[in-house]
């Protein structure tokens, strides 16, 4: 009896201990599993566009304000915002990004059309221009370029809008970049929209008729002005912003202001949220952070330069703010259906 109940006592002894050990197992998997998601949860992938030295500070500072880490994914220089859209568009069907940083809204139009984005409407869009937005939330924009004349100091008279380029007075003295790359071929695409073809392509005409010069990027462009080389060019704000912080001889006319002035066509960022990306909530924190006065503020006194859309972000004296700027009213989704289509004439234009 006494050893009967000592072998109780005995498996009595082991059964608590394994017991408890089980507990532990258990414990240790569930604490496991909640930290493996818990890490999973903090993360967020994003494909972009705008140049990296300008969007990596931007993401570091997220990273450390909100404890989430970011997977960002540049484009290269030879891909300029071509690459991630490609990319995105090839992952449609096994999406790796949870959000796109394009740095202008025509991309973010083709995904939306072939169905690649998803809507979101962050807290932080509504004080935003619904020029600069997706009417259905597919992508927002915010910190913009504006489509400016550089014009070198010494001209006595500057042009005031973009139909310079074919008066008289300035045959052979302007210079365009080549129009089939980046936004200058966004900026004809929106003049289509708003003029028609038959209008645009008689202004792309006078501009041959005048012996505009043609370059390879806007920067070029902005360097033959600061030269002298030429009176004026179309570039983008930053690079006029550029150049006067570097003391050139130019200043920075924002074209079409007066009433009957078709205004300036702006380029603004824009965020986009993928379908079925992987991680959607910390998605829509990185949108809601990107979209913050706070970016857009950091944006504009970085070299970039960009513009806020927000009113009332201080803005470096070179800079208009928003408000001030008369606005081409364009629908940027038309834009982007124009680019694609009139790719054949504006090759034909540049004799290819």
């Amino acid at each position: 009896m006494k050893k009967i109940m000592l072998k109780a006592k005995l498996f009595f002894k082991h059964f608590c201990i394994l017991t408890a050990l089980a507990a532990i197992t258990v414990s240790s998997v569930t604490i496991s599993g909640c930290s493996k998601n818990e890490e999973t949860a903090k993360v967020v992938t994003v494909y972009v566009s705008e140049d990296q030295v300008f969007s990596e500070p931007i993401l570091k500072d997220f990273e450390k304000e909100t404890d989430i880490k970011v997977k960002a994914v540049y484009d290269t220089e030879e891909a300029k915002s071509t690459g991630s859209m490609n990319r995105l568009i090839a992952e449609k069907n096994n999406p790796q990004a949870d959000v796109y940083w394009a740095n202008e809204p025509i991309r973010a139009e083709v995904l939306k059309q072939k169905g690649i984005s998803a809507p979101y409407v962050s807290p932080h869009a509504k004080d935003i221009p619904a020029v600069f937005k997706d009417p259905d939330g597919y992508w927002t924009g915010f910190s913009a370029r504006a489509r400016v004349l550089v014009v070198n100091n010494n001209e006595a008279v500057k042009p005031q809008t973009i139909m310079a380029y074919t008066n008289p007075r300035w045959k052979g003295k302007s210079v365009i970049t080549n129009p089939l790359f980046g936004t200058t071929t966004s900026q004809i695409a929106a003049l289509f929209t708003i003029q028609g073809d038959e209008q645009t392509k008689e202004f792309m005409a006078a501009l041959k008729n005048n012996d505009v010069a043609v370059s390879t990027n806007n920067g070029e462009s902005a360097d033959f002005v600061a030269a002298g080389q030429y009176a004026f060019s179309l570039v983008d704000s930053d690079d006029v912003v550029n150049r006067i912080r570097q003391g050139k001889p130019v200043s920075m006319v924002y074209p079409d202001q007066g009433a009957n002035g078709i205004g300036c066509f702006i380029v603004p960022n824009a965020t986009v949220l993928i379908k079925g990306g992987p991680h959607p909530e910390t998605a829509k924190k990185l949108i809601d952070y990107l979209l913050s006065r706070k970016v857009e503020k950091k944006l504009a006194f970085a070299d970039c330069a960009q513009i806020p859309l927000h009113s009332g972000v201080q803005t470096p004296p070179e800079l208009k703010p928003i408000g001030k700027i008369k606005v081409m009213q364009v629908n940027y989704a038309d834009v982007a259906k124009k680019l694609v289509q009139i790719q054949p004439f504006l090759k034909a234009w540049m004799g290819l």
